[in-house]
């Protein structure tokens, strides 16, 4: 059915507010139909074949192309005051690019200093953003200190102005840093309110003392931005947000995951039943920390970014398998561009280096290139990572990331046999040095359409200053916090099959100590009757309420010889008992 048509006088319809495209693959996550597309006043009106349209509609023939969702780039930071230095695409600069490239929203970050007002922040946001962005775009918020301010403020934000997500950095000590016990009382206060709960994960402590140690020993250039941050500090910190997110059964994403054991940690516990989605970014799909190596200072000193690109580089693949598996979510930008005399601000101590790279362009035609041209996802994948999972987790789909009728007419006309060539020559953005440099794309968005408005024309960039405006991100997502609630009702489940268990083991008594990260169950008998068969099966195969072993339950490792208890020292448990946390993962 389609949703009523708003009348529009005769004198007033234009081309410009009616359009047909023709003749193409229409993409969403879950199909690829051949059809066509009706927009009206910046909506879908219709989408099928033989559809009945008004005179003076323009037509776009689409013909042996892709219809996909516009893309939305969950994470930019365009006009970031950071390390010293301003950020050089502003919101005009950077939406204007982001179009260029297919993407129709993005949502970007208000973050802090330590002390100051979200409130505030937020508001300088809005009020520096709403008059410049040619497309639509959100604000995360971040927290970067904690007080009873920064709990009621994170309150009023989502209430009362459209905000659900708040990012937390366990990095950049004594600038964003938060400490465990903070980052629980965030994660707390975003299940509270049914928000997001973002983080940048990397040990920021770890991070400090060996940075202090590369510069004592004389190593100050950008390699040594690579050194202080060696992968294992970046997968201890996922893996330590994970934990602490999932005690108080918080919606976790983490922002920029750059590493292999990372991302593997993040697919790990989401089979695991923890509620939690992993970003990773054009940059780490598109190139590797290799560049960062360059005898050129200032060519290495543009890859800085952090987490860093990592040298191995097998990585790029690896993330693009994750993402066409699930492993991993979604594809942000993490577009936060300084110049290279910016850069050269750390020329003699790379921790001064501001950190960023470009992506918010290049990012919907290098995961093309990379994703699909090379044959590791399909188009529909493509659709999930760069559009749709982003739109469902941050609750504003149908709205955004669909072509169905009633959704906002966001939509690229993707060419997927065009090809063009990367280069900050002819980059849309503000900053002099693109990291994507010389790479051939397959892949081009040939027409743009934001809001209805044709913005990327036959390649010809069209966008409007102001044009776009400020989309609310409503609290509790359903497609999120479905997964909260069937991690909590496992976890209830959980719980209370742990007395049953004690039942029938006898009496058993159990002293627990820990050792060595594991739990030992120190035995002493009340008498000396043996676990009965049946006890012990209950014992080794506790079933989910969904009919697969959950690894929270309370799954003792007993061997055969059980029945001879007198004899054993001790019985080993992998996990803890009482079901204490959603999917296992404690």
């Amino acid at each position: 059915m389609s949703t009523p048509v708003k009348k529009v006088p005769l004198h007033l319809q234009s081309a410009q507010n009616r359009l047909l495209i023709k003749h193409g693959k229409i993409v969403n996550v879950d199909s690829v139909v051949d059809g066509d597309v009706y927009i009206e006043d910046g909506v879908i009106k219709q989408v099928g074949s033989n559809l009945i349209i008004p005179g003076g509609t323009r037509i776009i023939d689409a013909r042996g192309k892709y219809v996909i969702p516009g893309g939305i780039d969950p994470h930019t930071h365009l006009e970031i005051e950071f390390m010293g230095a301003k950020s050089v695409d502003d919101f005009y600069r950077g939406t204007k690019a982001a179009i260029a490239g297919g993407t129709t929203m993005i949502i970007d970050f208000a973050l802090p200093k330590k002390g100051q007002s979200l409130l505030e922040t937020y508001q300088k946001y809005r009020e520096s953003a709403d008059e410049k962005v040619c497309c639509d775009y959100g604000l995360h918020v971040g927290v970067t200190w904690w007080s009873d301010k920064v709990r009621e403020e994170m309150e009023i934000l989502c209430k009362h102005h459209g905000v659900n997500s708040f990012k937390t950095f366990m990095a950049y000590k004594d600038v964003f840093m938060l400490g465990d016990s903070e980052l629980f009382e965030v994660f707390e206060r975003c299940k509270e309110l049914g928000a997001v709960a973002l983080v940048h994960a990397e040990n920021g402590s770890i991070i400090a003392k060996k940075a202090q140690q590369l510069l004592a020993a004389g190593i100050t250039g950008p390699e040594g931005h690579q050194l202080s941050r060696p992968e294992p500090v970046e997968a201890e910190a996922v893996g330590r947000a994970c934990v602490i997110a999932n005690q108080v059964n918080c919606p976790l994403y983490i922002v920029r995951v750059t590493s292999k054991s990372s991302a593997a940690i993040v697919s790990s516990v989401r089979k695991q039943g923890v509620v939690v989605f992993g970003e990773t970014l054009a940059s780490s799909v598109g190139t590797d920390g290799t560049r960062q190596l360059d005898k050129s200072w200032l060519h290495a000193a543009a890859y800085v970014t952090s987490p860093p690109l990592r040298p191995d580089p097998t990585t790029p693949e690896y993330l693009l398998t994750m993402l066409a598996q699930d492993g991993l979510q979604l594809v942000g930008s993490d577009n936060c561009t300084f110049s290279l005399d910016q850069k050269a601000m750390g020329k003699d101590d790379f921790t001064k280096i501001p950190n960023g790279v470009n992506g918010v362009e290049d990012r919907m035609s290098v995961v093309w290139e990379k994703g699909v041209h090379s044959g590791v996802m399909d188009v529909k994948r493509f659709v999930a990572v760069t559009s749709t999972n982003a739109a469902k987790i941050f609750n504003i789909y149908p709205r955004k990331g669909c072509i169905a009728v009633g959704s906002d007419a966001d939509i690229v006309v993707w060419d997927p046999v065009k090809t063009r060539v990367i280069s900050a020559k002819t980059h849309n953005q503000a900053v002099d040095f693109n990291i994507f440099e010389g790479m051939e794309c397959h892949g081009v968005p040939e027409y743009v359409i934001v809001n209805g408005r044709v913005c990327v024309d036959e390649g010809d960039l069209k966008a409007v200053q102001g044009f776009g405006k400020f989309v609310p991100t409503p609290v509790y997502s359903e497609y999120v916090y479905e997964k909260v609630k069937h991690a909590e009702e496992d976890a209830t489940l959980n719980a209370v099959s742990v007395p049953a268990v004690v039942t029938k083991m006898n009496e058993l008594k159990l002293d627990i100590a820990v050792e060595n990260g594991g739990i030992l169950l120190e035995p002493k008998l009340a008498d000396e009757a043996p676990v009965s068969p049946a006890a012990e099966a209950s014992l080794t195969s506790c079933p989910s309420s969904k009919g697969q072993r959950n690894l929270q339950d309370s799954t003792f490792s007993i061997s055969e010889e059980l029945d001879d208890t007198a004899r054993k020292s001790c019985i080993r448990v992998k996990n803890p008992p009482g079901g204490q946390s959603s999917g296992g993962f404690w």
